[in-house]
């Protein structure tokens, strides 16, 4: 029998040094793009055409969406449990199956509960392909440079954007939206050969060593007392509400700048340079991870998110300063995809990362497809969308303050795991 220590299975103990399979982050970084940029990005290009074409409101295709999203937050809890068992291929391969059905379905659906249907099943796809199991193959293959890893897919992920939202437009110049989801789908379909060959080396068992800081003979915690832990429920309400700000600042700067009078390309401009921000945020991470503790990195990133929400709302110009206040939002942005992505390692260590990875973002996956319509709601009583950002910024606030009680007790914890301590030593 192979052992765990073996290079066949190229898992790590103690000092030992993981085998990693070369393919795995090439590939995930490009089935990102691709998965990111179709099945999520595509649908604010189309939804015009998509309303326009077939008589439907925009309130209905934008639900559909967000149930889309709904159900890969609930979806995902499931998925993290198989991740840690099985591994990402079985999962993210049956995910991009998934994926290129769904879009043949939104893409000829006869009506509108078809078209809800489609957005339904994208939503396992979505849990199955997006960056959860992409974190978890990661986490357990790279360690103890995860960091590292995940960094460089991240930054790959932010390209979906600027790859498929221009190149969606552009199809749809040509095509009807029915014919650009089609081509799309198309294009979806690469990923599933890229999981099924890039993925398919041993899973590593999980680390079963004592964990640092735990005390002599401890084992590595137990999942089941980290999910009922003081700081696990904490650590999810921060992110819940961080997550729920952040995303309906997302979806309401450009109606709050029309509001002072910009026009909707300096609005989008605004917007959508924030993108470079969150770039720049995410190489800057490893550097924040070396000089503080996990509970100090979340409340400074979810304070300086909170802060860049009131900036918005204190500051009505010159749109120079409005530039760079989005730049430093999308910085802050790219810093907590990070932060969520290293919670569980950074607290807990690896052993569990799939399961409590997928409690702990579930709620705020859903409050963030929540988000966009309770920002749009909440604009009318309170008179505008600057009283929104305020509102939104003390949030903020909460969460911030939430955050900062999410250190593990001894009896719960895994501390910095060892192979993190190797490389950020405090």
């Amino acid at each position: 029998m192979t052992g765990r220590t073996t290079p066949e299975r190229g898992a790590v103990t103690g000092s030992d040094v993981r085998s990693r399979p070369r393919a795995v982050l090439p590939a995930l970084c490009a089935t990102q793009v691709i998965s990111w940029g179709i099945v999520y990005y595509a649908f604010p290009v189309l939804n015009p055409q998509i309303t326009t074409a077939t008589g439907w409101s925009a309130g209905a295709t934008t639900a559909a969406f967000s149930l889309g999203l709904v159900v890969s937050a609930l979806a995902g809890i499931r998925v993290g449990r198989i991740l840690d068992r099985r591994g990402p291929r079985t999962v993210m391969t049956a995910g991009s199956v998934l994926g290129v059905i769904s879009v043949l379905i939104v893409a000829t659906a006869p009506n509108l509960p078809v078209f809800i249907a489609g957005w339904a099943l994208a939503g396992l796809a979505m849990a199955a392909t997006f960056y959860q199991p992409a974190f978890a193959a990661l986490t357990r293959w790279w360690a103890p440079d995860h960091i590292r890893a995940l960094t460089i897919l991240t930054l790959a992920g932010g390209l979906a954007s600027t790859v498929f939202a221009p190149l969606t437009a552009a199809l749809a110049e040509h095509l009807t939206w029915r014919h650009t989801y089609l081509v799309l789908a198309g294009i979806l379909a690469l990923t599933i050969p890229a999981h099924a060959l890039a993925l398919k080396a041993p899973w590593p068992d999980a680390p079963t060593g004592p964990a640092p800081g735990a005390g002599p003979g401890a084992g590595p915690a137990d999942a089941r007392e980290v999910e009922r832990s003081r700081p696990f429920l904490l650590l999810a309400a921060a992110f819940t509400l961080s997550g729920f700000a952040m995303y309906a600042v997302l979806v309401a700067l450009v109606p709050l700048l029309l509001e002072r009078g910009y026009t909707t390309t300096q609005a989008a401009w605004v917007l959508g340079i924030g993108g470079v921000g969150q770039t720049l945020g995410r190489t800057l991470y490893a550097a924040l991870a070396r000089r503080t503790t996990a509970s100090a990195r979340t409340t400074t990133l979810i304070a300086l998110g909170g802060l860049t929400t009131a900036a918005f709302a204190a500051v009505p110009g010159p749109y120079a300063l409005l530039i760079a206040v989005s730049i430093t939002a999308g910085a802050v942005r790219g810093n907590l995809t990070l932060l969520q992505a290293t919670a569980i390692t950074d607290r807990w260590g690896t052993t569990h990362y799939g399961r409590l990875s997928g409690l702990l973002t579930a709620p705020a996956h859903t409050a963030t497809a929540l988000a966009p319509f309770a920002g749009a709601a909440l604009a009318v009583p309170l008179g505008g969308y600057e009283p929104l950002f305020l509102l939104l910024a003390a949030v903020s606030a909460v969460a911030c303050m939430t955050g900062f009680k999410t250190t593990p007790s001894r009896a719960t914890s895994s501390g910095p795991p060892q192979e993190t301590a190797k490389i950020f030593p405090r």
